[in-house]
């Protein structure tokens, strides 16, 4: 597997849809500078909500916002007001008329942003950095995953020396 292009750039329009989907024409530049704004937005809010991937579709008087998560209820709250709470909240950012849809990922262990996040928060906990890897790859591989490749780096276990493992 080549390292040198970024993995998403690479697949793009083959086999991994965009995650903007919108014609700018001369407004290009604000509609990417907005969509970083609310992508920025939305991943701080919901820090702890498992969130994969967010993505946006414009129409010429329509904001659609797609949250891919793997714990929905955080998103959604009690009968729906939270994320009521945030579409007024991306009005506001984007001045438009908004849509927030939650999708929920059945399956988290095989998403790659969430198993990496995953393995954070166990290194933060203390966890072992060995353990929290080999539990990532099982459960992984558990599920169906063809294969998976997991890399560590720094001051592992406190060493004063950095180092990878993989």
């Amino acid at each position: 597997m080549g390292q040198k292009t970024h993995p998403i750039g690479f697949r793009l329009g083959i086999n991994k849809p965009w995650t903007s989907n919108w014609y700018g024409g001369k407004k290009y530049s604000d509609y990417v500078a907005e969509d970083i704004i609310l992508r920025k937005y939305i991943n701080q809010r919901l820090s702890n909500a498992g969130i994969s991937s967010i993505s946006i579709d414009r129409t010429s008087k329509k904001l659609t916002i797609t949250i891919n998560t793997s714990r929905p209820g955080i998103v959604i709250g009690k009968g729906g007001k939270d994320v009521d709470q945030l579409r007024e909240e991306i009005k506001q950012l984007s001045e438009i008329e908004t849509q927030v849809n939650v999708s929920e990922i059945k399956r988290p262990e095989m998403d790659p942003k969430l198993v990496g996040e995953n393995i954070a928060q166990q290194l933060v906990k203390r966890v072992s950095y060995r353990r929290a890897m080999k539990r990532a790859m099982q459960s992984a591989l558990r599920l169906g995953a063809k294969g998976i490749k997991v890399s560590i780096s720094g001051r592992l276990g406190g060493n004063e020396i950095a180092r990878t493992e993989w």
